[in-house]
């Protein structure tokens, strides 16, 4: 299988705030009760699968068979979503986690190739996770993540970052985006179903328009900050109207002081010329872990169908305790950190150590299960 350029975050949340976020002001009431259930379904965390910037980074069977114990012993998460590109590091991510016992929420990312390849490559990815169904594995499939970032044709520019330049400065006609992404949903729509016959999904930014109905699960990427949890309310009960489940396919923040009121736009904290943090940011673990807890808080009360924290590792992003401006880790929003064995070295190895966020989490998740099983 020929690989895939792979996509980093700072590239896809970049794209995801050119287009802001209007959060839509719904009636008041109970969102618990419009769900008919209370608690999280599924509890989980994202798990990304590209191939890595550097030698050092480079994808790792073994690291990820690692990886997927801590998730489910550790972390204490039912739900691994394994996104990224390449199809065989994805089939092979979920079939290690399906084995291991985990819903598996399949998310391949596939972007900057021609749209009939990343067509071809979904497929791929959608056979093996009916294969996955039908032996007995709990299995969503997600046919992907924002199209109108990832995929060629919908916005100008050839490459993701040309695209992001092309919507900051307004370089597109927003109708013909809509219509072209609309084409693009149902294509990749109906390939899912042509190949996977369990539950279907995609991954949509909050102010994205989606026709629902293509879909059995809505899935939200969700960077918002509030004050109040009923805004977080608010801005999430608009999508139970179409009457389905609700996934929060996406959330977390990045490692310092004021980063949550940054939302999606955390990330742009670095100078990636000389690779090094701006400014004078204060590192702060427990702003990350706190604004974790207290959004999937909300997502609980919603009683939502799943919650997947974004991401449990970023090898791209080191932490660097003895040089503040070099860790840009605190432009990370993985629930780990990345410790390389020799910082300046882009061959070094590396480990990851959990971060309070991991702890937060992993109380949390741990907490559900217990309830669940005493149930």
């Amino acid at each position: 299988m020929e690989k895939t350029k792979g996509i980093n975050r700072a590239q896809f949340l970049a794209g995801a705030a050119a287009l802001g976020v209007t959060a839509a002001v719904l009636p008041s009431g109970s969102a618990a009760a419009a769900t008919g259930r209370h608690g999280l379904r599924h509890r989980g965390v994202v798990y990304t699968v590209g191939e890595g910037e550097t030698p050092g980074t480079a994808w790792s069977a073994a690291r990820m068979r690692r990886d997927i114990r801590v998730i489910r012993d550790e972390l204490h998460a039912d739900t691994v979503d394994v996104t990224g590109d390449g199809v065989e590091r994805l089939t092979a991510t979920a079939a290690e986690a399906a084995e291991r016992g985990l819903h598996v929420w399949l998310q391949p990312t596939f972007g900057d190739i021609p749209q009939r390849d990343i067509l071809e490559h979904m497929a791929e990815c959608g056979r093996f996770a009916e294969r996955l169904r039908r032996q007995g594995a709990s299995v969503d499939f997600s046919v992907g993540c924002e199209f109108w970032l990832f995929v060629p044709g919908i916005v100008p520019g050839e490459t993701v970052l040309e695209r992001v330049e092309n919507l900051l400065k307004g370089n597109f006609d927003p109708v013909q985006m809509q219509r072209r992404l609309d084409a693009f949903t149902a294509k990749a729509a109906a390939v899912g179903r042509s190949v996977f016959h369990g539950r279907l999904s995609y991954a949509a930014a909050q102010d994205d328009k989606v026709d629902w109905r293509l879909f059995d699960v809505i899935g939200i990427d969700c960077y918002s900050y509030f004050r109040h949890h009923a805004d977080y309310v608010r801005e999430l009960r608009r999508f139970l109207r179409w009457g389905k489940p609700l996934a929060i396919t996406e959330f977390g923040t990045c490692t310092y002081k004021g980063a949550p009121q940054a939302g999606g736009m955390g990330w742009n904290v670095v100078d990636f010329d000389k690779g090094e943090i701006k400014g004078h940011l204060v590192r702060s673990e427990h702003t990350q872990a706190a604004y974790l807890v207290d959004v999937l808080s909300v997502f609980e009360s919603m009683g939502l169908y799943a919650a997947m924290a974004f991401e449990f590792v970023t090898p791209d992003a080191p932490h660097r305790a003895d040089n503040p401006r070099k860790d840009l880790d605190m432009a990370s929003y993985s629930i780990t950190k990345t410790i390389k064995n020799r910082p300046d070295d882009p061959r070094s190895g590396w480990h990851w150590e959990p971060k309070e966020a991991f702890h937060a989490l992993a109380r949390q998740y741990g907490r559900a299960a217990c309830a669940g099983h005493s149930q």
